[in-house]
């Protein structure tokens, strides 16, 4: 055996060790130690590979190995919550994907919402092929993959260079069509209950809906923060409603929930939806057709987006260009907007 310099003691011995070990190049290793090299390198060569590996106490490294190979034939789809219908159908689609191809995909919900995600297991690496991360960014998701594993991001900023592939929704056109919707009813004194969540998805909401009515001279909208849950948003629609100044005629909300709970705020000021004030949604969650009056909202294909997030994944791992171009959303007019008040 050729003997080269041996690693420290205590370092983790590499690839590197092992190939200087045994006088051959980091690409024999490889192709020996991942069972490839029959026809390509010699039985003896293979041999001084397999013995260098054990002197030195060598282990494969398994993330980048289980990439090469797809030896796990696992995918992580982290999400900020399960709390959300939107995310659950997300799941859906991945899932379904992934069994027509003999994958798994494992549901994780980070315990710090959109921000950095803990690692779930041991060594999440060790044991996945792939992570899909929806509505968040590239940053959160350093603990889980760290920067073997390929990610592809659902509904998420395209610019973030950290993913290997983006799948998004075109939620600007979504937010341009409810203004529409709602200018073409006469409407011209908004508020905007924004989701107080810090993410991509909301700030193209809020971006879409003051470009729509910055060219509307006559229109005016206010914009008023929420947590994401039905009691806040009813809250902070109260305060809006009782305080001073004119009153909006419809009321435009970043999320089905936050729409909820303005309806409930509208009705116990004595007021009517939409007789007095429009609300809007956005998701078109299986709440949006339980609340009475039924709301507008905007569709979102979640199915979809789950479906192309493992499609993209999947040719990632193979080598191929993932698909191109934002999912298409829907306006659903329902019987929570109806024609501006007079006066």
């Amino acid at each position: 055996m050729a003997h080269g310099s041996l690693p420290p003691g205590g370092v983790r011995p590499t690839s590197r060790d092992v190939a200087r070990l045994a006088g051959v190049s980091q690409a024999t290793v490889s192709l020996v130690l991942g069972e490839k090299w029959r026809g390509r390198v010699s039985e003896r060569t293979a041999d001084l590979v397999r013995d260098a590996a054990r002197e030195l106490g060598y282990r494969p490294n398994l993330a980048a190995r289980n990439l090469r190979l797809g030896r796990t034939r696992t995918a992580l789809l982290v999400v900020p919550a399960l709390t959300n219908e939107f995310f659950a159908r997300v799941y859906t689609g991945a899932a379904a994907v992934a069994a027509e191809h003999g994958f798994g995909v494992v549901l994780y919900p980070s315990p710090e919402g959109v921000g950095p995600a803990r690692d779930p297991f041991a060594s999440a690496r060790a044991a996945l092929d792939g992570v899909i991360a929806s509505s968040m960014a590239a940053e959160a998701l350093t603990d889980i993959r760290g920067s073997d594993l390929p990610l592809v991001m659902l509904d998420s900023d395209p610019a973030d260079p950290g993913a290997a592939a983006h799948v998004n929704l075109d939620i600007a056109d979504g937010m341009r069509q409810m203004t529409n919707h709602l200018l073409a009813l006469g409407h011209r004194r908004f508020v905007h209950l924004a989701s107080a969540v810090t993410s991509w998805t909301f700030d193209v909401r809020a971006r879409a809906l003051a470009t729509a009515l910055g060219s509307v001279p006559d229109a005016v909208v206010r914009t008023v923060p929420a947590p994401l849950d039905v009691g806040s948003a009813r809250e902070a629609t109260e305060r809006t409603l009782a305080g001073p100044g004119a009153r909006p005629t419809a009321i435009v909300c970043d999320d089905d929930i936050l729409a909820a709970g303005a309806c409930k705020a509208v009705r116990r000021l004595g007021l009517r939806v939409p007789e007095d004030i429009s609300v809007t949604g956005f998701d078109d969650l299986a709440l949006a057709t339980a609340v009475e009056p039924e709301l507008t909202t905007i569709r979102l294909p979640a199915e979809r987006v789950g479906e192309r997030g493992m499609s993209a994944l999947l040719a990632v791992l193979e080598g191929r260009p993932p698909g191109q171009g934002d999912l298409p959303v829907e306006l659903v007019a329902r019987g929570s907007s109806a024609p501006a008040p007079v006066g």
